[in-house]
Parts: C-alpha cells; structure tokens; sequence
C-alpha cells in the first residue's frame, strides 16, 4: 500500500495528449504544496509526458500504475 494520502482525483480519461498535462497544469496552483493528487488517463502518452512534465516543473510523480484501459498518475507538488 502506498504511504500517501490523495488529496484530490482528477479525471481525464478520454482526452488526448496534451490535454491530461495541460488541465493538471491549470489545476496544480490550487493544490496546496506537499498534497497528492492522483491523475486518471487513457492517453497512453501519459506514461512518458507526465514524468517529463513533472521535471520540467519540479513536481514529484510517486507512481504511474497501468490498469487495463486506465493509467493511475500520482503527484506530490513540490512548489
């Protein structure tokens, strides 16, 4: 079991890339700092774009999970 607490879901299945990167952007500012959110995905692009995304914005991705048809992305902020 992951030693986290998610602090907000948010959905993105169905959109395609960059649209799950885009919308978590929008949505980091109103996570407070040291909160998890977990990310939902069908965008198999996800599995590599939120990892680079997260570098580039010095976020922490803790764990990408691949379910059938869904991808579990879980991110601390960081700043």
């Amino acid at each position: 079991m992951a030693d986290y607490e998610i602090k907000k879901t948010l959905d993105y299945k169905g959109l395609a890339c960059p649209m799950p990167i885009v919308k978590t952007s929008m949505e980091m500012p109103k996570i407070a700092v040291g909160d998890v959110v977990e990310i939902l995905s069908t965008d198999p692009g996800s599995i590599a774009d939120f990892p680079a995304w997260a570098r580039t914005t010095g976020q922490a991705v803790l764990e990408v999970k691949q379910e059938p048809g869904l991808i579990r992305i879980y991110v601390k902020r960081q700043k």
